[in-house]
């Protein structure tokens, strides 16, 4: 399953869209957004590209309570988690925090297959020893916002061959 994984949008609908808009050309299926929306109308532009949405909340929280409502009339588009989420997709099980600490922490442990974060602003790709002799992926795809990075980045993934590309816009 092709994937599109963004982080730290910040209010920026509009880079947002367009790395979403991206993915969706390439052959995604889905988004994950490691945090930072800030609010609703963040994710508006992007929910009428048709992509379903798996969102979590980073320390800018903006306002959840509304964030919860559009999900809950999404119709199944938006899915909002609060601070953290645990998915399966295309047959790999995904951890989602905003938190690159507690991202580090959840590959250690080796329950999943991806570990997808972002807070820092700085892009990672890497794959992590864990505890159960094997290696997880651990996903940061800096800002798509651009704010206080050098650009807007996010990354593309495929969870059938493990590959993970960071993209700009």
């Amino acid at each position: 399953m092709k994937i599109c994984i963004v982080s730290d949008s910040h209010d920026r609908g509009d880079l947002l869209a367009i790395a979403i808009q991206q993915a969706k050309a390439e052959g995604a299926e889905v988004v994950i957004h490691c945090g930072d929306v800030i609010g609703g109308n963040t994710l508006r532009a992007s929910m009428k590209l048709g992509l379903p949405m798996h969102v979590v909340h980073g320390n800018n929280l903006g306002d959840p309570v509304s964030m919860s409502r559009l999900a809950a009339k999404s119709n199944g588009l938006l899915h909002y988690y609060g601070p953290d989420a645990m998915l399966e997709l295309g047959g790999r099980k995904i951890f989602v925090t905003h938190y690159p600490h507690y991202g580090e922490a959840m590959a250690c442990t080796g329950d999943w297959d991806l570990v997808c974060c972002g807070h820092s602003h700085e892009p990672l790709i890497a794959e992590r020893p864990n505890i159960k002799g094997r290696t997880t992926w651990l996903v940061n795809p800096g800002t798509i916002a651009g704010l206080g990075a050098p650009e807007a980045t996010w990354v593309s993934g495929n969870t059938d061959s493990a590959e993970y590309l960071l993209r700009r816009i």
